[in-house]
């Protein structure tokens, strides 16, 4: 993985999304994804409960399922993780 492992960017999670859920038309490797809802990238909510648990495997933050609906985009999911890191650190 490009970032460290105390660090969660929009570049790591675009490769986690890719990794879990595979890539869908909407965006490809140029588009600034941060702002775009999971929606408009294509992710339903069965893959974001896949990069959930990818996540919680590699960086150690679990996110619950009624979290992870409030979280409806990148940058919004990436914030949250890094938070939670910056927590238990």
């Amino acid at each position: 993985m490009s970032a460290s492992a105390s660090e969660l960017t929009v570049d790591s999670l675009r490769a986690l999304l890719v990794e879990v859920a595979g890539q869908d038309e909407s965006f490809d490797a140029d588009t600034d994804i941060a702002g775009m809802t999971f929606d408009e990238l294509g992710y339903d909510s069965l893959a974001l409960m896949e990069l959930s648990a990818t996540i919680e495997q590699r960086f150690g933050v679990a996110i619950d399922e009624e979290e992870l609906s409030n979280l409806s985009t990148p940058e919004a999911l990436v914030l949250f993780v890094n938070g939670m890191l910056a927590e238990v650190s």
